[in-house]
């Protein structure tokens, strides 16, 4: 048997900030989701993004922690053109998310910018920049 890539699973102090934050970037999720202790949305390619609560995953791991330091995962996520990465991070921080870095045309040829999510995970828009 193969082991095969199927999840990414984030552990968040509160699911419906986290929720609403995501689907402020395209994800489809359900409002009733908000409320449960355990979420998941399919991705394109069909891996999954999963969201636990804090005390959903010290139901079976009492002595579970949070990391300390920087984040704990980093997210990316496309956008349509190098404009479009300014407009979705303004829409972003105007929505009340944190930003952390601005856009800024980086070295490798895109157009880039990093956002925190409710946890403080940092979450990458990017695209190419025209040639």
């Amino acid at each position: 048997m193969t082991a095969r890539f199927d999840a990414i699973g984030l552990v968040v102090a509160d699911m419906a900030a986290s929720l609403t934050f995501y689907r402020r970037l395209g994800l489809d999720i359900p409002a009733d989701a908000d409320t449960q202790p355990h979420v998941e949305a399919a991705l394109p390619g069909g891996t999954r993004l999963m969201w636990d609560t804090v005390a959903t995953v010290r139901s079976f791991e009492p002595e579970w922690t949070p990391p300390s330091g920087s984040h704990q995962v980093g997210l990316a996520f496309t956008c349509d053109s190098p404009a479009d990465v300014d407009k979705t991070y303004q829409d972003l921080v105007e929505a009340g998310v944190r930003g952390k870095l601005e856009p800024w045309d980086a070295p490798w040829g895109q157009r880039y910018a990093t956002v925190l999510d409710p946890d403080g995970n940092g979450i990458d828009l990017f695209a190419p920049l025209p040639s």
